[in-house]
């Protein structure tokens, strides 16, 4: 398979990324040990990141938080010798401290900045990131003073373009008028609009900022492939998220089991459907896998054209708030 995927302008600031980046939180162990998506293989999801890099999937998606630490200098090994082939991104925000461990916290004061980027830089093996996010907000900083901080490291070659990652209108207005801001970054599929429904995706697009959906897959749930909260490993982190629980979990799979007829009508898979829907909207996705067959299979649903039938149908499956429960437990 060759590359025949788009480049598109990122933001408004000059930095140009494929349509379809690749996620790489699944890649290693999560948040202080636990597991993200099920068990992964380091050498699998090395080959994976290369093969990615030959089919023109050059963002790469990171973050000190994964691991924490352990996915970085995953993702440092696999492009080692390769960082000019490369549009790396990571992010910082969630504290962690000096043992690699997150303390449950935010931190987005401007020593704990920078502290954060060198530390990333040498994680990964190089001396610069092409797009640096703040991960989350911390309430009790400025995002002024944040911003202003990220944006030294703009100035001293260190980062290359600044993103924000699941914040409101207000804050990303606010940032931006310190320093442009390239990228919000936040979950986006068919199975979570909210982004439309708080306005933020529309600011983004006033304000001339790039979006990069995570999790276009609904976290894989849109795949169709589970079928019972069984199916998640016993240390999988879905297992505590409400929409994956209880009645919820029922609810929302009867909605993929309608979005799979679609697919099948199409000749497609159902994760491939929901990807395309995505796409569809203008924004720069970010699927995450650890598995080259499932790249391929992402990579393949960047050029498929969905008709305004289609389309229309996919929003009468899931339109705007269809899913249950909450995407995160209470307090996350």
């Amino acid at each position: 398979m060759m590359s025949t995927i788009k480049t598109v302008p990122l933001g408004s600031q000059g930095l140009h990324v494929p349509i379809e980046g690749l996620g790489c939180m699944g890649m290693t162990a999560g948040v202080n040990g636990m597991s993200v998506y099920g068990e992964a293989d380091e050498a699998e999801s090395v080959a994976t990141i290369h093969r990615a890099l030959e089919l023109g999937v050059n963002l790469l998606d990171t973050a000190d938080l994964y691991g924490p630490a352990l996915n970085e200098r995953l993702v440092g090994r696999a492009i080692a010798g390769r960082r000019a082939d490369v549009i790396l991104a990571t992010k910082f925000g969630f504290e962690v401290d000096d043992n690699e461990t997150w303390t449950g916290g935010y931190n987005g004061r401007p020593e704990y900045v920078r502290k954060s980027i060198e530390r990333s830089l040498r994680n990964l093996g190089t001396d610069y990131v092409d797009l640096y996010y703040l991960h989350r907000l911390d309430p009790a900083t400025p995002i002024e003073d944040t911003v202003g901080a990220m944006s030294r490291l703009v100035e001293e070659g260190k980062v290359r373009y600044l993103g924000l990652s699941e914040v409101s209108a207000d804050i990303l207005r606010r940032s931006h008028a310190v320093h442009p801001i390239t990228a919000l970054q936040t979950e986006y599929s068919l199975f979570d609009r909210g982004v439309e429904e708080s306005g933020v995706l529309q600011a983004t697009r006033d304000m001339g900022i790039g979006f990069v959906g995570y999790s276009p897959l609904g976290r894989g749930f849109l795949s169709g492939d589970i079928k019972t909260p069984d199916d998640f490993e016993p240390n999988d982190s879905r297992r505590f998220f409400p929409r994956y629980q209880g009645e919820n979990f029922y609810r929302n799979l009867a909605l993929v089991e309608k979005l799979r007829a679609l697919a099948e009508a199409k000749g497609v898979t159902a994760a491939q459907l929901a990807l395309a829907w995505v796409l569809a909207q203008g924004v720069v996705a970010i699927p995450g896998t650890k598995r080259r067959k499932y790249l391929e299979a992402n990579v393949a649903a960047a050029t498929m054209p969905l008709s305004p039938a289609e389309l229309a149908e996919l929003e009468a499956i899931m339109p705007v708030g269809s899913q249950a429960g909450a995407a995160y437990p209470e307090g996350f």
